[in-house]
């Protein structure tokens, strides 16, 4: 692809790719300053006000005559930068952006987590209270990680390892009894890999044989830590779930 090509490629991309993510705007319409006769004319006209709306931004300091001179330079097949130079200079601004992008997510995980620090360190306590007096009741097993499970059943099979796929059917619930998950619910078994799913599953079917049937009780830093996961799993949570391990998928 030529430099030209290039640039007004970019263009397009840019504005079309910030337009997706911009709310519509409630201005009125303007009296139109030209007249637009074909859907070229239209499509070129929707270019122009997307790349300057949506790039009007102080890190990129968008300068209206320099980008018209640009196009002209690209509709005569000319320009002031190799290609080489414009790769360059696009690539600079959009590590910036991202920077800038990494670095505003970080501010709002760290807002978001000074906000829920109440409700993490509540959800700390009531975990610990619990696995204390879980562990001391009968058939609870803790090992050294923190995780506790109980046997419900045991089959005959063989243990999966680390780089096992295996084929389960579970049941999720939160400390109040609430199921959050359920593969007997959806009438099909999941299937993964040991090394994708939360810590407390890594470790706890790996304990497991073949046609076994565990609780486990998953402390939260061995599930979805600190944050949770979304509206599913609150901040800080222990998890219990109840899985079968039906098979390792060869």
């Amino acid at each position: 692809m030529n430099v030209t090509k290039f640039l007004v490629f970019t263009l397009i991309l840019f504005s079309v790719a910030f337009a997706q993510n911009k709310k519509p705007s409630a201005k009125k319409e303007a009296p139109a300053s030209v007249v637009l006769k074909t859907q070229g004319d239209s499509i070129s006209y929707a270019i122009g006000q997307n790349i300057y709306s949506n790039l009007k931004d102080p890190m990129i300091q968008l300068n209206l005559n320099v980008l018209i001179a640009s196009l002209k330079d690209a509709a005569t097949e000319k320009s002031i930068f190799s290609q080489e130079k414009t790769t360059q200079v696009l690539t600079e601004l959009n590590k910036k952006m991202q920077e800038r992008q990494a670095a505003l997510q970080k501010a709002a995980e760290e807002k978001k987590r000074a906000d829920m620090a109440p409700i993490i360190e509540k959800n700390k306590k009531e975990g610990e209270t619990f696995l204390e007096e879980n562990k001391k009741k009968e058939g609870v097993i803790t090992i050294a990680s923190g995780l506790q499970y109980k046997i419900i059943s045991k089959g005959t099979g063989v243990s999966p390892k680390t780089t096992d796929k295996v084929k389960v059917h579970y049941k999720g619930t939160l400390l109040d009894g609430k199921v959050f998950d359920s593969s007997y619910d959806r009438n099909e078994p999941a299937v993964f890999q040991l090394t994708q799913v939360i810590k407390g599953w890594t470790e706890g079917l790996q304990l497991m044989q073949v046609g076994d049937k565990y609780q486990f009780f998953i402390p939260y830093d061995l599930a979805y830590g600190e944050m949770g996961r979304g509206e599913t799993i609150p901040p800080a949570t222990v998890l219990t779930f109840e899985v079968e391990l039906l098979d390792i998928v060869k």
